[in-house]
This record gives C-alpha cells, sequence and structure tokens, in this order.
C-alpha cells in the first residue's frame, strides 16, 4: 500500500548503474574526511557505480570546495557531486564562518547549476564526534547522489 494513496509519488530509485560521480574532499581535518571518503566509496560501490566513474578532487580546506563543485557541474562530465570535508569547533568565531559559508557555497553551486550534490561536510563540536560520524555520513551522501539524478531524470 502506497503512503500516499491519493497522490502520485515517485519511488525512490538508488540504482547508480552509469552514473558518473565527482567527489570533492578537504584535506583539513585529513583522518575524518579520508573516513567520508572510504564510507562514501563503499556506498558507491554497494549502489552499482562503477569505481572508474568516480573521479576525486582534493583541496586545501572546506571553503575551497564549493569553487571546485562548481568547475566539475559546468564541465557536463557528472550526474551528481559529493562534498567532502569536516569543520570542528575551535575557539574561535572561524568554525561558524568556514560552516556556513562552505554550506551557503555548495548549496548556491547546485541550484545554480542545476546538479545534484551531496553534502557532506560535517559541522562537529569535536574530534571524536566527527570520527564517529564520518563512515555513516559518507556513506549516506553516496546514497543522496544517486537517488537525486534518479529523482531529477523523472520530474
Amino acid at each position: 500500500m502506497a503512503r500516499y494513496d491519493t497522490i502520485f509519488e515517485y519511488d525512490q530509485n538508488l540504482n547508480g548503474k552509469g552514473l558518473k560521480i565527482g567527489i570533492v574532499m578537504s584535506r583539513f581535518n585529513i583522518d575524518v574526511c579520508e573516513g567520508l571518503l572510504g564510507g562514501c566509496r563503499d556506498g558507491l560501490a554497494k549502489l552499482g557505480v562503477a569505481e572508474a566513474d568516480v573521479k576525486l578532487a582534493t583541496v586545501a580546506g572546506a571553503l575551497e570546495i564549493p569553487l571546485v563543485l562548481q568547475k566539475m557541474a559546468q564541465s557536463g562530465r557528472f550526474d551528481a557531486l559529493i562534498a567532502l570535508g569536516a569543520v570542528i569547533r575551535g575557539e574561535t568565531y572561524h568554525f561558524e564562518l568556514v560552516a556556513n559559508e562552505s554550506g551557503s557555497g555548495i548549496t548556491r553551486v547546485g541550484l545554480d547549476c542545476g546538479i545534484p550534490i551531496a553534502n557532506a561536510v560535517l559541522t562537529t563540536d569535536t574530534d571524536e564526534q566527527a570520527l564517529e560520524r564520518m563512515t555513516e555520513k559518507g556513506a549516506e551522501a553516496a546514497k543522496v547522489a544517486v537517488e537525486m539524478v534518479n529523482l531529477l531524470k523523472q520530474l
């Protein structure tokens, strides 16, 4: 039985076969970012995305992610993009600036370019929180990217 029996609902499609995925990963907080990447790669593989169809660009930090996402989006070579990074609270206001600006930039690129972007830039209070969430968040980003490509194709 459908959840919404009086309206049409698009089906969730997590088939990643044949999809081209671009990933931009920050090198700041590299242990966490590599954990995100591991979870993401595993998630993409489980969804049928071939490793040869995944391209990775690394950047210095979270603030650099949107510009590289924009270049990838404009290239027309990718069906979806994934942003991986970790912004961990310190003792200054810099955390808020980086978290807000990177998130805003990532969203803007997706809207301006019309391409799905899964935002897996963690924003946590502690290193421990980031390490605890990294694998699951990376896998979730893979799922979001594939699901959004397929949904947009249906629309």
